[in-house]
């Protein structure tokens, strides 16, 4: 049973993730033509397609990628507890855990991509299609603090104040909702 619940638990949080992905690229105005934007599109658009003619967009949120994904999370638990002990709960505090792992699960997003950008700025240097989309999807968070910090020469210390800011909210987490945040 736990490789079960492994599965289906690590299958649920990657597609949240590449919907919230989805999400980000199409705020943040990315390159529709971009490869990792096609591979996002690609995977996403079977289930989003559909939404999309009963759920209209807010602005540039795709409110139907979001209420996709808040509707992954907030079943994932109930779900994982059928896996291990065969009974299904609807619960209304399930919409409140689905909305906290689906924060968790957006910071967590935040991070990677900004970690696979600094790890890539070593080895690629702005030759891989992926560069440009992980530029255009960090660059917002990651420009306001670096005009805020003085100039440390080719240093850029932006990601890490950036990876800082999403570590203190994780532990805010943490201290606001003790038990479950750890569960997420």
């Amino acid at each position: 049973m736990l490789t079960l619940t492994f599965l289906v638990k690590t299958l649920i949080d990657l597609y949240v993730m590449v919907l919230l992905l989805r999400i980000w690229m199409q705020w943040a105005r990315c390159d529709f033509y971009n490869p990792l934007a096609q591979f996002v599109v690609k995977v996403t658009q079977p289930i989003v397609k559909p939404l999309r003619r009963v759920i209209p967009a807010i602005g540039p949120v795709d409110t139907a990628s979001l209420l996709l994904a808040f509707v992954l999370t907030t079943l994932k638990y109930p779900i994982l507890l059928l896996i291990q002990v065969g009974a299904f709960s609807v619960d209304p505090t399930n919409l409140l855990v689905g909305l906290l792992s689906l924060l968790k699960s957006a910071g967590y997003l935040v991070f990677w991509v900004i970690i696979i950008r600094s790890l890539m700025s070593w080895i690629s240097q702005g030759r891989n299609p992926v560069d440009q989309v992980l530029l255009q999807l960090t660059e917002p968070l990651m420009a306001p603090i670096r005009r805020m910090l003085p100039a440390m020469g080719v240093i850029d210390f932006s990601a890490m104040i950036v990876i800082l800011v999403l570590y203190a909210l994780n532990f805010l987490g943490m201290d606001l909702f003790p038990g479950l945040w750890y569960l997420l």
